[in-house]
């Protein structure tokens, strides 16, 4: 009998972590958050790594608040760029597997206005700090790590929210149809939402093989900010009526894709992009949470 293959999960308590560890069911997860490893000390990460010897190493540690990114860049750069790099060196150095979770923020800085879903093989400009301190951490992590599966995903909704933002996307929109007459929504960000639980499936098969390399994984289909939230509503039964306006109308320190659609090529190529559409993903966490109207 094979022995279970032991991951090591970085950042466990998150919104993608805890899903994470749900998912590897076959696996013997060893979940650790922040108190347990920090991964802008790399002697943090090399005990832990020695300590457990894990086969698969998931980092899905980063600073993910867009707005203070662009107010702190040394704090972004220093976990999503050198917290990379310190995890990737260590992982490399015992011989282990490597997934760095990356973001559709690495796109939308081009010059053209982008018409089609972005692949692996087209080259990244981030428009923000958030994206280039996430891209850079993905090229540490691609040049020191060999065996690596750096996954892009996009629009991350989950059961166990995002502590670092306060939650999610629908929980806010839900909490704020009960509050406010209507919703003002922007409508020109196009991007592909994602259920952390599907993310976490198809993980969990990726990295069981060698198809190493750079991989989007988002739910099937895109929308705006607005249509995501009109469809959340939807499937609540609420009637708070939704205005869809422009980026510039909602002012924030970071400016934000207006395209940053991710296309699942190559698991498409491999013959394994099974993702569902996002609007099943969104019914299926919508019943989950108890938040599905009549």
């Amino acid at each position: 009998m094979w022995a279970k293959m032991r991951v090591l999960v970085i950042g466990a308590k998150g919104q993608l972590g805890s899903d994470l560890c749900k998912g590897l069911g076959d696996c013997e997860v060893i979940a650790l958050d922040h108190s347990e490893v920090e991964i802008t000390d790399i002697s943090s990460v090399r005990q832990v790594c020695e300590r457990h010897k894990p086969d698969v190493v998931i980092n899905t540690a980063a600073y993910v608040r867009v707005d203070d990114c662009e107010i702190n860049p040394d704090k972004a750069f220093l976990v999503n760029a050198l917290g990379a790099r310190n995890v990737a060196v260590v992982v490399s150095r015992i011989g282990s597997k490597l997934v760095q979770i990356s973001t559709d923020h690495v796109f939308g800085g081009g010059t053209e206005l982008q018409a089609k879903s972005h692949t692996e093989f087209d080259v990244p400009v981030p428009l923000n700090v958030y994206g280039k301190s996430k891209l850079a951490g993905e090229e540490l992590a691609r040049h020191l790590c060999s065996k690596h599966f750096i996954v892009r995903t996009a629009g991350l909704f989950g059961v166990a929210g995002s502590s670092a933002k306060g939650g999610n996307f629908v929980e806010t929109v839900l909490k704020l149809a009960k509050e406010q007459d209507e919703l003002r929504v922007v409508n020109d960000q196009i991007f592909s939402p994602t259920y952390t639980s599907d993310l976490a499936r198809k993980l969990a098969q990726i990295v069981d093989t060698q198809h190493y390399g750079i991989f989007h994984i988002t739910n099937r289909g895109s929308c705006s900010w607005f249509g995501f939230a009109e469809e959340i509503l939807r499937l609540a039964g609420l009637g708070t009526p939704v205005i869809p306006i422009t980026s510039d109308q909602y002012p924030q320190k970071a400016k934000r894709p207006s395209f940053s659609v991710l296309d699942n090529y190559h698991l498409r190529l491999l013959g394994i992009d099974d993702m569902r559409s996002w609007q099943d993903a969104l019914k299926d966490y919508m019943m989950v949470k108890g938040h599905l109207g009549r």
